[in-house]
């Protein structure tokens, strides 16, 4: 008896250039059904406002094809862009769905914004939470999530039929992986966790959520696990466990935060929702200063 290929779904990719994050439609081949993964809302920071363009051209892409969305797939607490999720979910339907351990992440970042106990950290901001291994139906496609933390504690993997969306767990072979500096990021966790990736069979297609075009390269979002395991930059099959970690740590701490971190984990813990608005009817998102305390105390000395 040999076995079954898995079934290929079609993709559809969406860039956001301002974040460099790739949204995608996946597609069920035989029915209407479909899934949307890690969508972006536009977010102007320095005027604190919301546009809808990114979000809208994968809305008309879904009515133009007729199609019926099932889930709205995070795959981690993104720190560089804002969820479209609610806003996609409130014209198409589906339920947004991130791994439970989305919790931790909650439970780190309900302290370091200072929420309260009006803040939820149990996940229910989410209509599902995955555990690792947990399967899924998109119509009649199969899909899979896995944990591969490392990145952040909630990162999966989706596998859907042929088909993986990767997160932030690896990028492009010459982009490498991503950090592991956040908090409750490990590198060799991460480590560990692509090597699960890469065990998958060698056709699996790895759709990937950024690309920085390394050294002006055309734009690029998706791979094969054989490629990654040949010529990956930073994991391919040469490159111990060790090494990885030690090449991780240094590259990590030379990094900057990303421009939209603060506003983008405050409202992407909250499953893209915003806080509630104040009594003046205004939402606020806010900014720790980190040190100032320290700096005000040596002044006043």
């Amino acid at each position: 008896m040999t076995n079954q290929k898995p079934v290929k779904p079609e993709v559809l990719p969406f860039f956001d250039e301002d974040s460099n994050t790739f949204s995608y439609i996946v597609k069920d081949p035989t029915s209407s059904a479909c899934a949307i993964v890690d969508s972006v809302l536009d977010f102007d920071y320095p005027s604190g406002t919301v546009a809808y363009d990114g979000a809208n051209k994968i809305i008309d892409c879904v009515n133009k094809k007729g199609l019926n969305v099932v889930y709205l797939l995070e795959t981690h607490v993104h720190a560089d862009h804002i969820s479209a999720a609610p806003y996609i979910q409130s014209v198409l339907g589906g339920k947004i769905a991130i791994g439970k351990h989305i919790v931790d992440v909650q439970g780190v970042f309900g302290k370091t914004f200072n929420e309260g106990t009006e803040f939820e950290r149990d996940g229910s901001q989410f209509d599902v939470l995955f555990d690792d291994d947990e399967r899924y139906q998109i119509g009649a496609l199969e899909g899979r999530a896995i944990h591969t933390p490392g990145h952040t504690p909630a990162c999966m993997t989706h596998l859907i039929g042929d088909a993986a969306f990767v997160g932030d767990t690896l990028f492009m072979p010459d982009g490498g992986t991503a950090r592991a500096d956040f908090p409750g990021g490990d590198a060799r966790i991460l480590y560990r966790s692509i090597k699960k990736v890469l065990s998958l069979p060698d056709d699996t297609r790895l759709f990937m959520c950024h690309d920085y075009q390394p050294n002006g390269r055309e734009l690029e979002y998706l791979t094969t696990v054989a490629e990654q395991k040949r010529s990956n930059i930073h994991v391919n099959d040469s490159i111990s466990e060790d090494a990885f970690v030690t090449m991780r740590q240094t590259r990590d701490a030379s990094l900057g935060m990303p421009r939209l971190i603060l506003p983008s984990l405050q409202v992407n813990m909250r499953a893209g929702h915003f806080p509630e608005p104040e009594d003046n009817q205004t939402t606020y998102l806010k900014i720790p200063v980190a040190g100032l305390k320290k700096i005000l105390i040596a002044h006043s000395q």
